[in-house]
């Protein structure tokens, strides 16, 4: 599970904010920059085609290693020849070959993802799956810094000193440390015993088929939240607003302001880190004191409130002082934030449909923020970094307001009498 974490949480950060610096130092435009977001998209729609990986075996693949193992490893294949592709090409000469590589990297890193969580599922009984989780998790966070900071420091390390700012072999050289970073992973399954297989309810027709996976899922749903369900989607929808749109400018903004990737690296990617998981750690333990709508509160302002500190960085140029303090704040406030999300979106599930109505759940958050993010830069471009942060503090007002009124109905629900 460290090894498996570990190669699902390096494309990540290799498809947006790796990415991201990398297109700036090329002298790629903000504009630009935002769209190609968009390529996340991809994480949000995976639950279209999860069934897909349970039902559809792979030729002579899945006759040889099963069919967990065999979409894992297809997947981790496309990974690595993605990450090859974008390290062969430089996005200041040709952008497309960059994007279509980026396109097919956040696809089967989403595919990656699917199996994963049903390998880990179906590899254990109940009585392991914490101990997979939180193996799973370290090795996950273990690769988003190797994959944030580990890239930008490798790409400093190989520069030629006195060159000129911007070194295509520097990056082509990082990426390709990323793609043989895969391999773990991928021995990890080839070695690996495939789990018992599980004997699926096979429907009689597609109509059959979606009704099972999608339809029933939402009417569930909708049945046992009536009038407030559009509330609880609406808040869902939004909740990670300010921040999505904020975060995609976050990489171009520390180019634009003069700082190093070595510096960038250890502040934002290591540091950076390390606060997030401070900040899920408070954030677990003041919902269990305080109740989840509460501390869903508290990180809807923090969240919001923590752009407004980049729109004061914006001021200050190029002062590490101030970075250090700006990301200690912001990511201290993201973890709350996401912490107590997590819980919040994890009480509306019904046990019977965790799974479909989780992943759906964690989709829509995704939605709207990604589809907005996209045009991050040109509103930069547009009003300048300052007004664009101070905007995107405002996005969460709207948030507060829902999150106010799902407290309020929360309240009247606990409040009812019973019925005899």
């Amino acid at each position: 599970m460290l090894s498996l974490g570990f190669s699902a949480g390096l494309p990540l950060l290799l498809v947006f904010g790796t990415l991201s610096f990398w297109l700036r130092e090329a002298g790629i435009d903000r504009t630009t920059i935002g769209y190609l977001s968009w390529v996340g998209l991809a994480y949000g729609f995976k639950w279209v085609w999860a069934p897909l990986l349970d039902r559809l075996p792979l030729p002579g693949l899945t006759r040889w290693l099963g069919r967990r193992r065999s979409w894992l490893l297809v997947s981790q294949t496309v990974i690595v020849a993605a990450l090859v592709g974008m390290a062969m090409t430089d996005p200041q000469r040709t952008l497309m070959p960059v994007v279509w590589c980026a396109l097919a990297l956040a696809f089967a890193s989403a595919t990656q993802d699917i199996a994963l969580d049903a390998f880990r599922i179906e590899s254990a009984d109940a009585t392991r799956q914490a101990a997979l989780a939180a193996t799973y998790q370290s090795g996950y966070r273990l690769a988003m810094i190797w994959a944030g900071a580990g890239a930008l420091w490798l790409a400093a390390r190989a520069e030629t000193p006195q060159a000129a700012n911007y070194q295509h072999a520097a990056w082509q050289f990082a990426y390709l440390v990323m793609a043989v970073s895969m391999l773990p992973g991928m021995l990890t399954v080839v070695f690996s015993r495939e789990p018992s297989a599980v004997v699926l309810e096979r429907a009689r027709n597609p109509a059959q088929w979606l009704k099972g996976a999608l339809i029933e899922p939402f009417t569930d749903f909708l049945r046992r939240y009536g009038r407030q369900a559009l509330l609880i989607l609406s808040l869902i929808a939004v909740y990670r607003l300010s921040d999505v749109v904020m975060g995609i400018m976050a990489n171009p903004f520390y180019v634009d302001m003069g700082y190093t990737k070595d510096e960038v690296a250890t502040i934002t990617k290591v540091y950076g880190v390390i606060m997030t998981l401070l900040g899920a750690f408070v954030g677990g333990a003041l919902a269990m004191r305080l109740g989840v709508m509460r501390v869903l509160m508290m990180g809807a302002v923090l969240s919001a409130g923590s752009n407004l500190l980049f729109a004061w960085l914006a001021t200050r140029g190029h002062d590490v002082g101030a970075l250090v303090w700006v990301i200690a704040g912001d990511n201290l406030s993201g973890g709350i934030a996401s912490a107590a999300f997590i819980a919040y979106l994890s009480s509306l599930t019904n046990v019977k449909y965790s799974a479909t109505q989780y992943a759906l759940f964690s989709s829509m958050m995704l939605l709207l923020p990604k589809t907005l993010a996209g045009y991050s830069g040109a509103a930069v471009d547009a009003v300048g970094y300052g007004p664009f942060f101070v905007a995107t503090a405002c996005l969460g007002l709207p948030v507060l307001l829902l999150v106010w009124l799902a407290m309020r109905w929360q309240e009247s629900v606990t409040k009812a009498p019973s019925p005899n």
